[in-house]
């Protein structure tokens, strides 16, 4: 048990206070029950909480809104041909260039001046690039804004995690699976307005627009929020060169790039492979996003609810077993409806990869800081270069249910690299 300093302090019938029971306790001063200071300190972390939660939203707008308008794009923007499966594959791909740049750009600088101006900025760099794909007028502008769309939610991305963690140092899975749950309902709320949107005949740059006040208010909660210390007090953060020759974090490197690729080959291209591979309508399309945000989402509350009482790792292998049984169903099924559902349920498969890729990180070095979050999620978000490319290369090669069937691959190499990292935990 930790050593209490300091006096006890006794209630009104001058008997010791009792520890209280919430499993948050440990961010809360104990006090007496006629005192009002508990109040005063919980509404903070209430707030704080939903303030990041908004920020794992207003990121999901970011990485999810392109691919519900690929189609769309393709369209408008590629002539009587439209736009191939390559140049599609090169927008999600931009996301995560974006992505990448912007934790590698900013990370490290966090554990120095703070999470707060990182989280404002990448708020308000999100509403950039959707103020620039609203007034978009060629593919290269649209290249562009997926970038800068990118770049915000990297900052957002770079910023979240490590910001819940120090909030939640006793419950890292949970908290990191909580947290991300957010991302996973943001895309549900996504992907379930503009396909009504498209539906009601909008236009993909009017939807674009009308989603900038969102990023507005997250950067205005930002503000008003009083962030803590990306590290415990009386610990010094682990370098980072001391970090990346710790062959377990390196493997852990590895592990979140193969979470990335198994996660995102299906979420950036489920609505352009049930148009064009399955032959579904657009709506349609949209409507399988949603359902994959809906079941990932259910995946984290439930990771959320039982990480604690539930092995990391064991918990990833049998995932990524489900994850790679589902990409061949959702890529050689000879009946489609099959492969949809398929495609749907692996929000469900890999819903607890990525947030409990981070929980095991941050167990193995909780003092990593902000940089340790940063380079782990730059890793992670490289599948998202990757993936959505290579998915599109493929497919211009052979066919979009070849393209589709490499997500298969990462999921494969993941289940391998878990066995090994679970031995060394042991």
């Amino acid at each position: 048990m930790r050593r209490r300093h300091g006096p006890t302090r006794t209630n009104t019938d001058g008997q010791p206070e009792r520890e209280p029971a919430c499993p948050c306790s440990s961010v809360f001063v104990r006090v007496s029950r006629k005192d009002s200071v508990t109040d005063k300190r919980k509404q903070p972390l209430a707030y704080a909480l939903s303030v990041n939660y908004a920020g794992m939203v207003c990121l999901a707008v970011a990485v999810n809104l392109p691919p519900l308008l690929l189609t769309t794009l393709s369209a408008a923007l590629g002539g009587e041909a439209g736009l191939t499966e390559e140049q599609l594959g090169r927008i999600g791909s931009a996301i995560f260039v974006g992505l990448v740049v912007g934790i590698v750009l900013t990370g490290p600088l966090a554990d120095r001046i703070g999470a707060k101006p990182f989280a404002i900025v990448g708020s308000l760099c999100v509403g950039l690039g959707l103020a620039v794909l609203g007034f978009a007028r060629s593919y290269a502008a649209v290249l562009g804004a997926a970038f800068v769309m990118g770049l915000g939610a990297g900052v957002l991305d770079m910023v979240l995690s490590p910001i819940v963690a120090a909030l939640q140092p006793e419950g890292r899975t949970s908290a990191m699976n909580w947290l991300h749950s957010f991302y996973s309902i943001g895309a549900v709320a996504t992907a379930l307005g503009v396909s009504e949107a498209l539906g009601r005949g909008a236009e993909w740059r009017t939807i674009s627009l009308a989603l900038i006040p969102l990023c507005v208010l997250v950067a205005a909660g930002f503000v008003a929020m009083r962030v803590p210390a990306l590290v415990a007090e009386g610990h010094n953060r682990l370098p980072l060169r001391r970090l990346c020759r710790e062959r377990y974090f390196l493997a852990a490197l590895a592990a979140i790039l193969l979470v990335g690729c198994t996660e995102l080959a299906m979420a950036q291209w489920l609505p352009a492979y049930a148009e064009r591979g399955l032959g579904y309508s657009r709506e349609a399309g949209g409507r399988a996003l949603m359902v994959f945000c809906v079941v990932m989402a259910a995946g984290r509350v439930a990771g959320g609810v039982v990480g604690h009482r539930v092995r990391a790792i064991p918990l990833m292998i049998g995932a990524c077993s489900l994850a790679a049984c589902l990409y061949i169903v959702a890529s050689f099924a000879p009946w489609r409806p099959a492969a949809l559902v398929a495609c749907m349920a692996m929000g469900l498969a890999i819903s607890c990869l990525w947030p409990s890729m981070l929980a095991v990180a941050a167990d193995r070095f909780p003092h990593g800081g902000a940089s340790m979050f940063a380079l782990l999620a730059a890793f992670g978000n490289g599948g998202g270069i990757l993936m959505p490319w290579l998915v599109g290369a493929v497919a211009d090669g052979t066919s979009m249910a070849w393209g589709m069937a490499t997500g298969t691959i990462p999921a494969l190499l993941l289940i391998v690299l878990l066995a090994w990292m679970s031995r060394r935990a042991a």
